[in-house]
C-alpha cells in the first residue's frame, strides 16, 4: 500500500507552501536543491513544518487542494504556529 502526503514547508521569507508527495524528506531535498516547485526556488531553504499522510493520492490531493485556499492565519494555526 503506497502512502501519499500532503506537506507544508516554512520557506525563508516566512512565506507557507503547501504541496503533495509521496517521499516527504526526498521532496524537501528537492525544494532545497531549486528543482521542486517554482515558488521555492526563489524562496530557500524551506523547512518542512507540517505534514499528513494519506491511503490514496485522490485524498491526498483533495486535502491539498483545500488546505493551499487556507488562509496564512488558518495555515499558522494548523502547523500550531498561531496565536493562542
Amino acid at each position: 500500500m503506497d502512502s501519499h502526503y500532503v506537506y507544508i514547508v516554512k520557506c525563508k521569507d516566512e512565506s507557507l507552501y503547501t504541496g503533495y508527495t509521496k517521499d516527504v524528506p526526498q521532496r524537501v531535498i528537492k525544494h532545497n536543491k531549486g528543482l521542486g516547485a517554482k515558488y521555492t526556488k526563489i524562496r530557500r531553504p524551506v523547512v518542512l513544518v507540517y505534514q499528513e499522510m494519506y491511503t490514496s493520492k485522490s485524498k491526498a490531493l483533495k486535502r491539498e487542494y483545500e488546505i493551499k485556499q487556507y488562509s496564512r492565519e488558518e495555515k499558522l494555526a494548523l502547523i500550531g504556529e498561531g496565536s493562542q
